[in-house]
């Protein structure tokens, strides 16, 4: 009885086992199957998806940022792109002092406010040059725009008080005893001026060329350069005696990662 029922179960273990096998080979036929059928499209010059999904991290020549892009194909060379952006844009003349105190932050002479412009805007895509191998690159161009939400942040600094205390207060230089050095205690934090949060809108336009390298096109891995042009209803007041501006132009570049279906 013992070795039957060893018998039986070394019979139900290779069973077992050549059923995974199979099952894994069945998995791999289909990946190959559908890898040799992209290939063929990429050989033909004709690569179609439905939509992608991406995020990214974007440089400009004033500032940072990050992004998250849902793609959606309207034809082989052309697609929509509907983008979601936060950036914090700089002031040329930004420059930070740190005082004597080590665990505060440093503070920036002039500046009156943080300034996050918040995009959402759409991007008409067209198909410049596809991948010539599974290894190479596709280049496409996108033009487009939208709406923003120019969000002024108030720069806080931390005084002292004659008594003692230290509070955060709005950056003012027309005041003559604010400026004084020894009632500087440091920069503001990330949780300072929130409250007093104000919002100008405006509008954008952005041309830019993509460089796709991923591989089959299952995924996007993307460099993308391009300029953006700014337009908001009213001037923004970065810096304290510097000229305030309602147009903003600049450069960048982003890195893309995501997936297309």
């Amino acid at each position: 009885m013992k070795k039957l029922f060893l018998m039986m179960s070394a019979a139900f273990f290779s069973f077992y086992g050549m059923a995974q096998e199979s099952q894994r080979q069945s998995k791999k036929e289909i990946r190959r199957q559908r890898i040799n059928a992209i290939i063929k499209q990429e050989e033909e010059g004709v690569i179609k998806y439905r939509k992608h999904t991406a995020f990214g991290i974007k440089l400009t020549t004033d500032g940072y940022g990050g992004f998250l892009e849902i793609g959606r194909a309207q034809s082989v060379k052309k697609g929509l792109n509907f983008q979601f952006e936060i950036t914090e844009r700089k002031h040329p003349k930004e420059e930070k002092h740190q005082f004597n105190y080590s665990n505060t932050a440093p503070i920036i002479y002039g500046k009156m406010n943080f300034f996050y412009p918040v995009k959402l805007g759409v991007q008409q895509q067209f198909l410049l040059g596809n991948k010539s191998n599974k290894n190479g690159v596709s280049i496409t161009g996108n033009v487009g725009g939208g709406l923003i939400a120019g969000l002024l942040r108030p720069y806080m600094i931390e005084v002292q008080r004659a008594d003692g205390s230290t509070e955060f207060v709005k950056y003012d230089a027309s005041d003559s005893s604010f400026i004084k050095d020894e009632n500087y205690v440091g920069g503001p934090n990330f949780g300072t001026g929130w409250k007093y949060l104000k919002v100008t809108p405006g509008v954008y336009i952005k041309p830019a060329l993509r460089f796709d390298y991923g591989k089959y096109n299952e995924v996007v891995s993307a460099i993308e350069v391009g300029l953006i042009g700014e337009f908001y209803t009213k001037k923004i007041p970065q810096m304290l005696e510097q000229k305030q501006k309602q147009f903003f132009f600049s450069a960048y570049v982003s890195l893309m990662f995501g997936k297309r279906k």
